[in-house]
């Protein structure tokens, strides 16, 4: 993992581009590292280019659905895994491999 900081974003705190973290503060709390390390392991596992594919296929699936741009983020597959573990940061020692699948409605 490559950490940048102090990125300027407007609505986000932070964003996984493999092998890169960029984020907004200059001091990212372990929570927000952990969330976006989830996602470093989501795009190991499926591969870049599949995990970007899948990614913004199910965020157009649920934006279609849900017509809400913050709603159908929250509803992927990958976030949702991300938002419910960052906070158990011995998550990735024991997480199974395609965990996110679990997560997919």
């Amino acid at each position: 993992m490559i950490l940048l900081t102090g990125i300027k974003f407007t609505k986000i705190r932070g964003i996984a581009l493999w092998p890169f973290v960029l984020v907004q503060t200059k001091n990212p709390g372990q929570i927000l590292i952990n969330h976006e390390r989830i996602h470093l392991r989501q795009q190991a596992e499926t591969g870049i280019i599949l995990f970007y594919f899948w990614y913004v296929t199910e965020w157009l699936w649920h934006f279609v659905r849900l017509r809400n741009w913050w709603a159908a983020y929250h509803q992927i597959s990958f976030e949702k895994e991300a938002y419910r573990n960052e906070t158990n940061l011995d998550y990735l020692k024991n997480r199974k491999l395609w965990s996110f699948v679990k997560y997919i409605r």
